[in-house]
């Protein structure tokens, strides 16, 4: 993995960020705009971190942090580089962030449906806590 280059995003790759979800991530959010992101990084700018591969963006993940809990989101790998530890190495890199930061546990969004996701978080140390549900209400 020696190859393989982590950093936060800045501003000027927020659209090859949402390119990148379009073709590697499963589902999308609200928040999947340039307006969405845009915030995000103003307001934790270490919070979306990018692995890239030769200048080629073939991760993310973004770990955000609100004082209290530790968030972890948009975990994605582009599919032809799956399987070669850089989602491992991304949850890493959160894990780092997290730590540095004071968190005490990292909470995973996954798709329900996305069974391969669920093998991967799993391979990292997470499981599923089945008595939690999410409630949503777009504003």
């Amino acid at each position: 993995m020696s190859d393989l280059r982590m950093r936060a995003a800045a501003p000027a790759d927020i659209d090859t960020v949402l390119r990148f979800w379009r073709d590697a991530a499963e589902g999308t959010s609200i928040s999947d705009d340039h307006d969405g992101v845009s915030r995000l990084l103003a307001r934790d700018p270490e919070a979306l971190i990018l692995a890239e591969r030769d200048g080629v963006l073939v991760g993310t993940v973004i770990a955000g942090f609100d004082g209290w809990r530790c968030s972890a989101y948009r975990l994605a790998v582009r599919p032809e580089h799956r399987r070669q530890g850089i989602a491992t190495a991304l949850l890493e890199a959160a894990e780092q962030r997290f730590a540095a930061l004071g968190g005490r546990r990292v909470d995973a969004m996954v798709l329900e449906a996305n069974e391969q996701a669920h093998r991967a978080w799993a391979a990292t140390g997470y499981h599923r806590e089945d008595h939690w549900r999410r409630w949503v209400k777009p504003l």
